[in-house]
């Protein structure tokens, strides 16, 4: 056996606090090493070179680098070895810049922590064995699970690229959030405008299949052949004859809270949410239908002319083959009314949020572009009243520990910017609008000159400075805060106040994730792979970001990440064959017990019940089907499955080295 160490310096990242040169020299005292090298920087081209030449030269057969994480540069150096004639799983990577020179100022005990991890390292690889890839048939299907802008924009990507697609979309449209805006910033654009024509292109672009009102059950596979279980909803509308017409919509004597225009109005127990909606399907909400809730009406089944209400509908489910998986889910608004009892929690009527606004100035929304008081709304021998003075108030459930939201949620100043530019817009010039914030994060093409303009030419009154207090008086909403800049309180007698409601991840994110089996934060947004190296992609190979499910993001930045997400996809697609990690389960039949615990722990349904000649039964593991996560490892009660390159004697050779020696 002949064992070559390599240590880096990584500049001074590794040096500074670690005696590479030194420790490098003493890891030649260590069984099986021949050869030991510290290069300024192994990652480089120079670096690689070395490790390839000693490979070479003095015919090493396995090979250590002592740098930095795995997770960043274990595939390079795989590469690197595999490049002069080695196999690339008798390497092994010791992470002595993260574990030992970011965390040790101490450069002696530095040292002696990266030596030790060096001698585990060094144990390690001593039992490696070679291991050779399998190779898999790639199903060139791909599945986008959200239509919002990210979604479309990934989906359309795909399918121009020759692709087939299927979008599924939990709502009864697609268009996502975009879709109840009203303008986009810094042009002043309709939305609607910009994405109607995006979300006809989806729906009627041949290599797309939209998947409205549905959700993801079940997820089995790995990478190049997922099989996804879809629930389509019961929407009690048979969807195939359904015209859109709306009358059913127009007729039903029963009201329901309408989530589409964030509360600001009711629509009916059977709807369509606004007239772009794609595909322009009715609903019913059977928990305001006075059919499913009272036994009586059916209204909207007697005015039907297409004969498409159906009681009797069920959930269906759909099972598709996909090679990829686009996770375009958006984002949801932080529900700032279980956080803010100081802004009264919601019982203040002319207190909104920020998307309440965007659909009240929206002239298709529920007061068709008109900027009204809520409290003088839907009153009897009440008029309704324009707002004279419109507070807007930054920062509400971003950049806040105390509501668990420290993260910046990256559109709230410039959409509170937009807002109060159209409201000078909508109701007049002589509004007096007041913006309290903190900071004004205004970081895109445009933006900074948006705000400028915002606070020049429409005369919007900026106060640094938090708020402290909404109550009502009088009439009015009394808005109590300090402006930082001036030194003083002020209070500010308020017709309608707008809160910037900041942006959290998307109802049931963390349940899709599971499902998944990706990584998410702890607010959570789904986890990219490496925010550097590898933003679009997850841990779980063949499962891909797009948009506001990863971070708040603007529209965008949203769509350029969701047409590099698409060609992630394609890069991944283009070969007709993959090659899966060699790093997976394997049973000793001879010693399994058949308790089936493998079973039921698996997340990929890797291990299967083999029968054997003699007609017993015994633990198998699917080798294309396992992702080498080792949770059946841990779990079996006899110890009769081993990782390959993860043994289980590795393991203690490493802890014996390291406490032994």
């Amino acid at each position: 056996m002949r064992i070559g160490v390599f240590v880096c310096h990584c500049g001074t990242n590794i040096a500074a606090t670690v005696d590479s040169e030194g420790i490098a020299a003493r890891a030649g005292e260590l069984k099986g090493v021949v050869h030991t090298e510290d290069i300024i920087y192994t990652c480089s081209e120079p670096g690689q070179h070395a490790i390839q030449q000693a490979i070479r030269e003095k015919n090493l057969d396995r090979v250590v680098v002592a740098a930095c994480s795995p997770h960043m540069h274990e595939v390079t150096f795989r590469r690197t070895v595999e490049g002069a004639g080695l196999n690339p799983y008798l390497f092994e990577m010791a992470n002595i810049r993260e574990h030992c020179s970011w965390i040790h100022p101490d450069k002696p005990e530095g040292s002696e922590k990266a030596y030790d991890l060096i001698k585990m390292a060094v144990a390690k690889v001593r039992d490696l064995e070679p291991l050779y890839a399998n190779e898999v048939e790639v199903n060139k299907d791909v599945l986008v699970i959200g239509g919002g802008v990210a979604g479309i924009q990934t989906a359309l990507d795909l399918a121009e690229a020759g692709l087939k697609v299927t979008v599924v979309e939990k709502e009864t449209t697609i268009g996502g959030t975009m879709a109840q805006l009203d303008k986009t910033f810094p042009t002043i654009d309709c939305s609607a405008c910009i994405l109607t024509p995006r979300m006809v292109d989806c729906s009627q672009h041949e290599n797309i299949e939209i998947m409205a009102y549905s959700e993801i059950d079940r997820v089995q596979g790995y990478v190049g052949n997922f099989t996804v279980d879809i629930r389509k909803k019961a929407s009690m509308v048979d969807w195939d004859k359904c015209i859109g017409c709306e009358l059913c919509q127009q007729k039903c004597p029963a009201k329901a809270p309408d989530a589409f225009n964030e509360g600001i109005a009711t629509t009916k127990a059977i709807y369509i949410p606004f007239p772009q909606a794609v595909p322009k399907k009715a609903a019913i909400q059977v928990d305001y239908c006075r059919w499913f809730q009272e036994g009586k009406c059916r209204v909207c089944e007697r005015v039907c002319p297409a004969d498409a209400i159906d009681y009797e509908q069920q959930d269906e489910f759909v099972q598709k083959e996909f090679g990829a998986i686009v996770v375009a889910t958006g984002q949801d608004v932080f529900p700032w009314e279980d956080y803010y009892h100081e802004y009264g929690s919601g019982r203040i009527p002319d207190v909104i949020s920020g998307l309440q606004y965007e659909r009240m100035l929206n002239a298709s929304g529920p007061t068709h572009g008109h900027v009204l008081r809520p409290s003088t709304m839907g009153q009897k021998d009440v008029e309704p009243e324009e707002p004279k003075t419109v507070v807007f108030i930054q920062c509400i459930g971003s950049r806040d520990e105390s509501v668990g939201r420290p993260y910046c949620s990256n559109v709230c100043c410039m959409y509170t910017a937009k807002q109060a530019i159209l409201t000078k817009d909508h109701v007049g010039m002589e509004t007096e609008v007041y913006v309290f914030y903190i900071d004004i994060r205004a970081f895109g093409k445009g933006y900074e000159e948006f705000v400028k303009r915002a606070q020049t030419e429409f005369a919007v009154k900026y106060v640094r400075g938090r708020v402290s207090k909404l109550y009502e008086e009088r009439g009015k909403v009394k808005v109590r805060g300090m402006d930082t800049l001036l030194g003083k309180q002020v209070e500010i007698d308020a017709d309608l106040v707008v809160l910037a409601s900041g942006i959290t991840a998307a109802d049931g994110a963390s349940e899709l994730a599971q499902r998944l089996n990706i990584s998410y934060d702890q607010y959570g947004f789904f986890k990219e792979s490496h925010p550097k190296l590898r933003p679009l992609e997850t841990n779980t190979a063949g499962i891909f970001l797009a948009g506001a499910c990863q971070a708040p993001k603007d529209i965008p930045t949203t769509v350029a990440q969701a047409s590099g997400t698409a060609a992630k996809v394609l890069g991944l697609l283009a070969k007709d064959k993959l090659k899966t990690s060699p790093m997976i389960a394997r049973v000793d039949q001879n010693r399994c017990v058949s308790c089936w615990k493998c079973i039921e722990v698996c997340p990929f349904s890797a291990p299967e019940k083999e029968e054997l000649r003699d007609g017993s039964y015994k633990s198998h593991i699917i080798e294309t089907v396992c992702q080498g996560c080792g949770i059946c490892v841990a779990t079996c009660p006899v110890n009769c499955i081993d990782l390959k390159g993860f043994g289980t004697q590795s393991v203690l050779d490493q802890i014996e080295e390291v406490l032994l020696t």
